[in-house]
């Protein structure tokens, strides 16, 4: 019988019930083996006694980026230095990396949960799985190595970036599954048309992740490679790694691996908790995690709860798509922005690809926007006018702003197998 990674609760009360011991037991793991959580919750005026319900999450502390970055080397370290088996960092911007340690535990868990984001895209034992994702202290590369090889499927680890390499072994090695970035995706299915090798390459899947992907991106990928599903995975370092939730063959949000980590939606600004359907920061709270769990943390990225069940019939919560950061917002004349709305008005707009870039200046001792978006393979550069003014009013009709629209040629931006840089503010 082929081993299945999906959780053994059928029903929400089951698993309101095993978060609530997950929840009980992160707080005393902490709070016993953390000086720092320890601190944190006395001041806060609540110990492990204290949660007796799922609700009373709210009355832990919140904890930041900027408390990883201030307990560096080894933040929130709940567990003797001796049973710490790996670490892996994140990029930092204040000069010091977040750096987060993991038990075996740690490593086995994130190996189990990882694999449910193969096992829900269909990929096991007789899949090939090219993954062309960043290794060595990223947490990337050997966590989709780690769990494809436990699904059974062939890992071929080519890391990102060299294009005449993946080409060579899309090619020459077949795989039928790429993991990438979302932006390596595009990179690579208009390098697979520039060589007009689409006849050639087997891909079925694509599972990409680490930043957002309009509509238009993620249909443009789906078209030059010829697979059937593109697949959204999430995670970040703090939260083991990537795998913390895709989204299943319906494609209608993120499913997330609910006993493994407890997810609140908070108002940025108020921190109080968001409706259903309303925009909300991710705070999440781990329920096993050893060498540094995370209780209410805030991740910064946005989204929004789906509370329906799935088609699927997942017992699975499930969150829209990572929507932005709130820390990419930015401001202009007044208005909060977000590069999302911009994503989701392009992606309504034919005749334009998926590829902008926002630049911002001060002119004349006023904000000035414009929005340079590239035409679409097919489009007609005698219609580019009547675009730049349908993007325009758009623009001004959704989110209130007047922005100049140049549409430029198609691929005439540029492109990154990392994750792409949209917002140049020259302000």
């Amino acid at each position: 019988m082929t081993q299945t990674f999906m959780p053994t609760v059928r029903t929400p009360e089951e698993l309101r019930r095993l978060q609530l011991d997950g929840l009980r037991w992160t707080v005393r793991h902490a709070y016993e083996g953390s000086g720092f959580y320890r601190h944190r919750m006395d001041e806060a005026g609540v110990g492990p006694d204290d949660i007796r319900t799922l609700d009373d999450i709210r009355r832990l502390p919140l904890t930041t980026a900027a408390d990883l970055r201030d307990g560096y080397p080894f933040p929130l370290l709940s567990v003797p230095l001796e049973r710490v088996v790996r670490i892996h960092s994140s990029s930092g911007t204040t000069g010091k990396r977040k750096i987060l340690a993991y038990t075996r535990k740690d490593i086995e868990d994130w190996t189990h949960f990882f694999a449910r984001c193969y096992e829900m895209a269909g990929v096991g034992p007789g899949d090939r799985v090219q993954i062309a994702v960043g290794y060595g202290l990223w947490t990337a590369g050997v966590s989709f190595q780690a769990a494809c090889e436990a699904v059974g499927a062939m890992a071929i680890p080519v890391g990102p970036g060299n294009l005449d390499m993946q080409c060579q072994f899309l090619v020459d090695l077949e795989p039928n599954v790429f993991c990438c970035t979302a932006s390596m995706a595009l990179l690579l299915a208009e390098e697979v048309e520039r060589r007009n090798l689409r006849d050639r390459v087997k891909l079925r899947t694509v599972i990409q992740g680490s930043e957002r992907c309009s509509e238009a991106m993620r249909n443009r990928i789906q078209e030059l490679l010829g697979v059937e599903h593109v697949f959204d995975i999430t995670g970040m370092t703090e939260l083991y790694g990537p795998g913390a939730g895709l989204d299943c063959h319906q494609h209608q949000g993120i499913h997330y691996w609910a006993d493994y980590y407890l997810l609140e939606l908070l108002d940025p600004r108020t921190l109080k908790p968001v409706a259903d359907g309303e925009i909300g920061e991710m705070v999440v709270t781990t329920l096993r995690k050893e060498g540094a769990p995370l209780i209410r943390y805030r991740t910064r990225d946005l989204t929004r709860a789906l509370p329906d069940p799935c088609p699927c019939g997942s017992v699975l919560p499930r969150h829209d798509r990572i929507l932005g950061r709130d820390d990419d917002m930015f401001v202009y004349r007044a208005v909060n922005v977000y590069p999302g709305q911009i994503d989701e008005i392009l992606s309504e707009v034919p005749g334009v690809s998926s590829e902008y870039n926002i630049v911002l200046e001060r002119r004349f001792g006023r904000d000035f926007m414009t929005i340079y978006v590239e035409r679409d393979p097919a489009g007609d550069p005698l219609k580019d006018e009547a675009v730049e003014a349908a993007v325009a009013h758009r623009i001004k009709s959704h989110i209130l702003v007047s922005a100049e629209v140049k549409v430029v040629d198609y691929a005439s931006l540029p492109r990154s197998e990392k994750k792409s840089k949209r917002v140049f503010d020259k302000r």
